[in-house]
């Protein structure tokens, strides 16, 4: 019991700082378990033994006999489904022909290229290091996330990375799976004709298991069979149902079943889909956070001297530096990403807990079975996802800055609400060049904005998943426009360090409109316009228009002007060499205006001379 309670308590812990130092979990959940297994017992145990004990095969231990491996089965197939859930097809087929290469070519150069270079360094056997090669394909988003969350990059290239990791999870293993049962039934020889079928098994019954369930729990929750309280367990039990049944029917099949079911749900007309990935998010995190801890705690003191080595070495550099960039250039070849863009890309490959994971299965299992060379499996891929997060973790963003993809200066802008009037502004802006994401909790705004081509997320501002997104790292501006005063400014508290690092702004409440001199810092627009003039006036006017500045002076008339008219809100001011800038309500003032520049406001059409004669 204290050591499954500590495992718990120290997964979490290992969290707590992955987050505070903004690193990747994997990284302190390891070492944790490399310290309390095989180093506890080689230098901190009086008697040898180990802190944490998760044995495989024997009598003692948390896990003795198969159970061990059943639970690590069971939870890596719950890892996978949150990860399938996360594959949105609009957004893959925006990704371009670069995600297909990489996933494809690039596996293909990774499988062949580590397989040769394993073999003769260590002078394995074939199928084994075949076995290998496939294990160390995949990257995972659970890696590069943390990674990337902390450099601004452009999108492509968050986007190209982001989508790498979440794609080649299911293929990796899926490659793993396929070179595994070549060893398992087809003996020395490997390629057989039974261990095609065996495969060919996998893939039907993999496939059909995690269609025919996705549909019928998709059916099942939209027609009310599940009451609301029930619903994350019965997804989750029969996450479970799929994977051991289609085990059943095909060893090996389950890790398949649950990434495509996961994909079908989450490409479903599901209206409890969030509620369900939030639910699946925090077990995968606990889960992930017992798993590596057990999988490292596992690994004996005699599996690590194996890779004392300088072996060892070459072949992580090798992989890493040769293998790596050659998949990653053949397949950008012809794309529009630039030298700089094609380098970064290829240092940031580290691997995760698909990796870990089903390296420690299979090489337990063969290791059982009598395999020679077996015992070099899961110290090498540990060895691989190790040394690639840490590497990763600690120069990607230096990396980053030597290369030149490290963005200077964030110029996205991320609009808080997607209503009618934050629709307008985003389509304006977006025209003019810059990178705009509006997001909010109602699906019928996010559906309209997406209707004008603007990048839009349906979440709810006050979870923790859009701190997570690496594709906003471009943001460096916050407008806060919804009607709610109070979520404007929880928006601005939250987010104006983290995505506002150039301007963060909000619409002014009734109140500070009515007081001026209460105005914040903040303030959006005008220091007379709330949402509620907004919203009006785009009602009446709904279009942006532009008006020629001379200097400065005639840049003030023109916010005075404003100013007394209710039809006409100022928005921004566009330099001339179109750089938009945003007006502030607490300072109109611009200490660089002149020839070239205009007043972009919202509104009624006017004429400069025949309003000043008005007023």
């Amino acid at each position: 019991m204290l050591e499954l309670a500590g495992i718990i308590i120290l997964g979490i812990l290992a969290q707590w700082v992955a987050w505070k130092f903004k690193i990747p979990a994997i990284l302190p959940l390891i070492l944790i378990g490399l310290l309390v297994g095989p180093i506890a017992a080689e230098w901190l145990s009086e008697d040898g033994t180990k802190w944490i004990e998760p044995i495989w095969n024997g009598e003692k231990g948390l896990f003795p006999g198969d159970s061990l491996y059943y639970f690590v089965s069971l939870a890596i197939s719950i890892i996978l489904f949150e990860g399938g859930l996360t594959l949105k097809r609009s957004e893959i087929k925006t990704v371009g022909p670069v995600i297909t290469k990489l996933i494809t070519l690039g596996s293909a150069v990774t499988f062949f290229g580590a397989a040769i270079v394993t073999h003769f360094i260590f002078n394995l056997r074939w199928d084994l290091c075949f076995l290998f090669s496939g294990l160390i394909i995949v990257t995972g988003p659970t890696v590069i996330t943390p990674i990337l969350r902390n450099i601004p990059l452009k999108k492509d290239i968050s986007t190209v990375l982001k989508w790498e990791g979440i794609l080649i999870d299911p293929i990796g293993a899926l490659v793993a799976v396929l070179v595994f049962e070549f060893i398992s039934v087809g003996g020395d020889s490997g390629f057989t004709k039974t261990a095609l079928i065996e495969f060919g098994k996998i893939v039907l019954f993999g496939t059909t298991f995690g269609f025919t369930f996705a549909h019928a729990l998709a059916f099942a929750i939209n027609k009310k069979y599940i009451p609301h309280y029930l619903l994350n367990v019965v997804s989750l039990s029969t996450v479970l149902l799929v994977f051991v049944e289609s085990e059943v029917f095909a060893h090996e099949s389950g890790l398949l079943a649950v990434v495509v079911m996961g994909m079908v749900l989450g490409n479903s007309k599901l209206d409890n889909i969030k509620e369900l990935l939030y639910f699946k998010e925090s077990l995968s995190v606990l889960l992930i956070s017992i798993l590596f801890i057990l999988l490292a705690a596992n690994i004996n003191i005699e599996d690590l001297m194996l890779l004392y080595t300088w072996k060892t070495a070459a072949l992580f550099a090798i992989v890493v530096f040769v293998i790596r960039p050659i998949a990653v250039f053949l397949s950008t070849q012809g794309s529009k990403l630039n030298l700089n863009e094609k380098l970064f890309i290829s240092w940031v490959g580290p691997r995760g807990i698909v990796a870990a994971g089903i390296a420690s299965l299979f090489g337990s299992k063969l290791l059982k079975e009598g395999v020679e060379g077996a015992e070099y499996i899961t110290p090498l891929v540990f060895m691989i996802v190790l040394g690639t997060v840490l590497l990763n973790a600690t120069t990607a963003r230096l990396f980053a800055k030597l290369v030149g993809v490290f963005l200077t200066q964030s110029n996205g802008i991320l609009i808080v609400g997607a209503s009618k009037v934050s629709r307008l502004l985003g389509h304006y802006l977006e025209s003019n060049g810059r990178h705009v994401v509006l997001i909010d909790s109602n699906q019928s705004n996010i559906d309209k904005a997406k209707e004008l081509g603007l990048e839009a997320l349906n979440t709810n501002i006050y979870s923790e998943t859009l701190s997570d997104n690496i594709e906003l790292n471009d943001v460096g501006y916050l407008m806060a426009m919804t009607g709610n005063p109070e979520i404007n400014k929880y928006a601005i508290n939250k987010f104006s360090e983290q995505f506002g690092e150039n301007g963060s702004f909000r619409l002014v409440t009734t109140s500070e409109m009515n007081n001026p001199e209460d105005n914040p810092k903040e303030g959006l627009f005008s220091h007379t316009d709330d949402y509620i003039t907004l919203a009006e006036v785009t009602r009446k006017y709904p279009s942006i228009q532009e008006i020629d500045i001379d200097d400065k002076e005639q840049y003030a008339n023109l916010i005075e002007i404003t100013n007394n008219n209710k039809d006409i809100i100022p928005l921004f001011l566009k330099d001339g060499e179109g750089e938009m800038h945003i007006i502030s309500s607490y300072n109109t003032a611009i200490e660089t205006v002149g020839k070239g520049y205009k007043l972009v406001y919202l509104g009624k059409p006017f004429d400069v001379e025949n309003v000043a004669l008005e007023e």
